[in-house]
């Protein structure tokens, strides 16, 4: 089945896997699925807790700073891995938005807390940096005899209810600040999404915060680098998400059996997992060549990479999950039937930081303007 290929001389790689792997005979993604949405939560704690043992969450966090400084490669194979597994806690937000934000802010005995508390997972911090429309968004910052007051609302914040510490944009003057906000301070609101999960809208109403939480006063282009890390971990989980359904689809019709032959024994159908297939294997193509971009020194060719993948990996993991229920017949539109979730998940990642449409249209004008 499709998979990412990368040279991996010291077998970390397959060490990532191979823990995925084991982790999901304890901790079944499905199963912690639904258990998640009949309790309305936005976080397993407990599932959060046991990732932080297992040691990712500060995976591409620098080893400077505590965490293990693997580097893209190893993310994407972390974030295919459970993708392919249906673990669904929002690791590419908590973790890889959240620790591309704190690892490259002003060094600060508020940043070092912070990145602690992400990678032992005794703090959940979760970055409440967009608006309405999904664009990067600063809240209204003023000054304060002890630091600021902030004032506003950030949308389709992760684990809003659940989380410890908000990443925040605060607009002050010219400057875009990076403050990290209590969410003791703020008010959030939940609404189900489409897999099960929650997100948040934060207000925030004149919360006072001390100067000692503002983080980096280049929190607009802190942002924006950290939007990129994520889309990345978003297409590699994308991917996975999309191979696994594959798999589930070519076992499912290998074994139901109809007019006396197994179902995938008809050439239309083969013709379907064909182009399922070539879905999946592209968008893993895809996620392989925006790490490589990453490592060549041109700042556009690496975005522009990014944006690619996680527009190919997104139409490929919502169009293998629709043909793979198609597939599964009736019951792949049962609720204990687990390749619906995968679909369902798959139209959540897809939206996230943008739709394939928006993406595609941002690479063509960065190109143009090149």
């Amino acid at each position: 089945m499709p998979q990412m290929i990368f040279d991996d001389e010291d077998g970390t790689f397959g060490l990532l896997r191979d823990s995925v792997s084991g982790f999901a005979a304890d901790f079944h993604g499905p199963t912690r699925m639904r258990a998640r949405r009949a309790a309305g939560s936005d976080l397993d704690r407990d599932l959060w807790a046991a990732m932080a043992d297992a040691g990712w969450l500060g995976l591409s966090i620098p080893e400077e700073l505590g965490g293990s400084g693997l580097g893209p490669r190893a993310q994407a194979v972390l974030s295919e891995a459970l993708g392919r597994e249906l673990i669904s806690e929002p690791l590419a937000f908590l973790a890889v938005f959240s620790g591309a934000l704190l690892s490259q802010s002003d060094e600060s005995a508020a940043r070092a807390r912070l990145i602690e508390g992400l990678i032992d997972g005794s703090l959940v911090v979760t970055p409440a940096v967009q608006g309405v429309d999904g664009a990067l968004s600063p809240l209204k910052a003023v000054a304060t005899q002890s630091g600021l007051s902030l004032s506003g609302e950030a949308h389709f914040v992760n684990a809003a209810a659940s989380s410890d510490e908000l990443l925040v944009l605060a607009a002050q003057g010219d400057e875009v600040l990076l403050v990290a906000v209590p969410r003791a301070l703020t008010t959030v609101t939940l609404r189900p999404t489409l897999d099960g999960a929650q997100l948040g809208r934060v207000a925030l109403e004149n919360a006072e915060i001390s100067a000692d939480r503002i983080l980096s006063r280049q929190g607009l282009t802190l942002a924006e680098a950290a939007v990129n890390t994520t889309r990345l971990a978003l297409a590699a989980e994308l991917a996975g998400n999309a191979s696994k359904a594959l798999e589930i689809t070519v076992g499912y019709t290998s074994e139901r059996v109809q007019f006396g032959k197994p179902i995938a024994a008809f050439q239309s159908l083969q013709h379907r997992m064909v182009d399922m297939w070539a879905d999946a294997e592209f968008a893993c193509s895809a996620v392989v060549n925006a790490c490589d971009r990453q490592d060549e020194g041109d700042a556009l060719a690496a975005h522009l990479s990014i944006l690619a993948a996680k527009a190919r990996a997104g139409d490929a993991a919502v169009t293998v999950g629709r043909r793979a229920i198609h597939l599964h017949g009736a019951m792949g539109f049962t609720d204990e039937c687990d390749i619906g979730h995968y679909m369902k998940r798959a139209v959540a990642l897809n939206s996230a930081l943008g739709q394939p449409e928006a993406l595609r249209l941002q690479f063509l004008a960065l190109e143009r303007a090149a």
